[in-house]
């Protein structure tokens, strides 16, 4: 898989929507390799969106399509400034649940100093996860250049999402959670999608 992160700031989120809705019916028909895609606009005008292909060159396949160049320009207008991209092959997927039932996603950027534990704590498969976190239908987690990373987490909703935060984690998943912080380097930074985008094709 490969994902590309788009992000930047936005004053019209209506207008954004709208032009999104435009690549879904007239350019996503004939996107090569493309697997979805999760995004939205958080309270303070901040967009996000992690797209996905099934590879880097289907994603540039996707990238040199006249049409998607023209939709693009009319995205591009939408942004104050110039949007950041980051692209990642680097990518880990867990569903213990449906995804795209989610109604509120986090996403969280940061950087690590150690991906490869990193990516070993993340795989790790606690069998009290489930009974602990039932909210959490997903995740998604792109690393790319200077061991910066995105991930997406995808709760059946805010409110039981922010009741989850609130529990006391088992003793083992505590030490993992501890570790995953100490790997930390600066701060991570949160995206609350209170009205995530979700697509797919049809």
């Amino acid at each position: 898989m490969f994902v590309q992160v788009i992000q930047g700031r936005v004053s019209d989120t209506e207008a954004v929507r709208k032009h999104l809705e435009v690549w879904k019916a007239e350019v996503a028909p004939g996107a090569v390799g493309w697997l979805g895609s999760t995004g939205g606009v958080t309270d303070d005008g901040r967009l996000i969106a992690l797209v996905r292909f099934e590879s880097e060159g289907a994603a540039q396949q996707n990238s040199d399509r006249p049409e998607q160049g023209e939709w693009w320009k009319g995205m591009a207008a939408l942004f104050d400034g110039e949007p950041e991209f980051h692209n990642s092959s680097d990518i880990e997927v867990d569903t213990p649940g449906d995804p795209g039932q989610a109604g509120f996603v986090q996403v969280m950027q940061g950087r690590t100093s150690d991906p490869a534990r990193a990516r070993e704590l993340m795989a790790d498969d606690d069998p009290e996860w489930a009974s602990y976190r039932p909210d959490i239908l997903g995740s998604l987690n792109a690393g790319y250049d200077d061991n910066a990373w995105t991930m997406a987490i995808y709760f059946t909703s805010e409110a039981e999402a922010r009741e989850g935060e609130q529990k006391e984690p088992p003793e083992s998943m505590a030490q993992a959670m501890k570790e995953m912080e100490s790997l930390s380097v600066g701060e991570v930074t949160y995206y609350d999608l209170k009205d995530p985008w979700m697509e797919a094709p049809a």
